[in-house]
């Protein structure tokens, strides 16, 4: 790190330290992650003292969202069952990653501290990791340097650097630079990204492009029957659209459109899941259905929702296997600010997918849209034509459906190279 933005670093590490331990806890994100941190390394240093065997090996994965822990899923799945001496640390970011770091099969699961030197060396002397891996791209200096000080190997996985990222520009280059620097390899997800960060500073004889795993992560969800009862209940041949991740700028062109869809599609069925549950949200939508005569219930009436026009998925974490009783897909976020959603997932499971404009930042949606699996959508008339015409079925259907399935099959491979990487760190340590 540049040394003139060591102090002004160190300030707001020791600021936000300050405040985890005197905010209270709250429902906002913001006040979750900072009362997580409250003795944050005296959790570590008992973890360690505990429970860490020096005898065997210990990778440490952070991921610092949910998105980037189901990237390193199926590469942590593999390490548990070709390398089962090893101990493995996982640590995030997010609140919203709370939940699902819990439900992974680990020996140490929790929040990274903020990024200081001194809280940096002590989560390492606390953990001793064989090799410490980000998953894409949240690479922290202070402790990506405190971990080549202390001869622990340090990689990446899944890593991505957009053209328009901020971590490009002349700061971060200088707050970034050394950190890029003693990075031992980096498995960059294509040529593209390879190249942003050998011009970042990376070693050219540390990066090699292998891949996404989400893909893989993807895949054998797809491949597994959806054990949920709560989605098995769901199955139907009545026509069904799964809209995922909908913010209300999405869910006014679909709700619009959904109408015109059910003058053509008199039985077709709309399971909708919003990204955010919140109170607003759910009255919006249960007026919609009952102001056009809608049948509507939340998936948790299983009984309700099983003969409804239109079920309301009133919970996180079932996203994923509802898309498999899907006709066709409209993932949210293409009419947000915030970006595109995940379009891998229905893709997987060979569902044509529907998304709105704002998709320039997910390469998957690009893809998916030239091949023929995905459909970018403008407007409302837009969007209720191309759903009947999917909902109806029929060839355009089916080879919509394939094309979407084809893509996420082109992509397999990226767990088990990714694999390969994490593990020549852990041989070298």
């Amino acid at each position: 790190m540049n040394s003139l933005l060591r102090i002004p670093y160190a300030a707001a590490g020791a600021a936000a330290r300050g405040l985890a331990g005197i905010v209270p806890d709250g429902e906002s994100k913001l006040r979750k992650g900072l009362h997580a941190r409250h003795d944050i390394v005296e959790r570590y240093r008992a973890w360690g003292d505990a429970h860490r065997d020096l005898s065997r090996p210990l990778l440490w994965m952070h991921a610092p969202s949910v998105g980037e822990g189901l990237q390193a899923l199926p590469v942590l799945q593999l390490v548990r069952a070709r390398r089962p001496a090893a101990q493995i640390a996982y640590t995030f970011f997010s609140p919203s990653a709370e939940t699902f770091a819990r439900s992974l099969d680990v020996d140490f699961a929790d929040y990274l501290p903020f990024d200081t030197f001194s809280d940096a060396v002590e989560i390492l002397a606390a953990l001793q990791p064989s090799a410490l891996v980000f998953s894409k791209l949240d690479i922290w200096p202070a402790l990506t340097e405190s971990a080549a000080a202390a001869y622990v190997r340090v990689g990446v996985i899944n890593a991505t650097l957009s053209a328009t990222s901020a971590r490009r520009g002349a700061l971060a280059r200088q707050l970034l630079g050394d950190a890029y620097a003693v990075l031992d390899c980096v498995g960059a997800i294509s040529e593209e990204d390879a190249g942003r960060f050998l011009r970042q500073g990376v070693r050219a004889e540390t990066v090699s492009v292998t891949g996404d795993a989400r893909y893989d992560q993807v895949w054998a969800r797809a491949l597994a029957a959806p054990a949920l009862p709560l989605v098995t209940s769901l199955r139907s041949p009545r026509p069904t659209l799964v809209a995922g991740s909908t913010w209300p700028a999405d869910e006014r062109h679909l709700l619009a459109a959904w109408i015109s869809v059910r003058g053509k599609v008199p039985d077709a069925r709309l399971v909708i899941a919003p990204h955010e549950l919140g109170e607003e949200t759910r009255q919006t939508i249960f007026a919609w259905a009952s102001e056009h005569s809608l049948r509507i219930a939340p998936l948790g009436d299983a009984l309700a929702a099983g003969a409804a026009d239109v079920v309301f998925v009133d919970r996180y974490g079932v996203l994923g296997d509802l898309y498999a009783i899907a006709d066709a897909a409209f993932v949210g976020g293409g009419f947000h600010g915030a970006g595109l959603h995940s379009v891998l997932e229905p893709a997987s499971f060979g569902v044509p997918v529907l998304f709105g404009p704002r998709h320039e930042k997910s390469r998957e949606a690009i893809e998916l849209a030239r091949r023929g699996g995905g459909f970018v959508v403008t407007t409302t008339e837009y969007l209720a034509g191309r759903l009947v015409e999917l909902l109806e079925g029929g060839p355009r259907r089916d080879d919509a459906g394939a094309a979407a399935r084809a893509m996420v099959s082109a992509g397999l491979g990226a767990a088990e190279r990714s694999f390969k990487l994490v593990t020549s760190l852990l041989d070298r340590s």
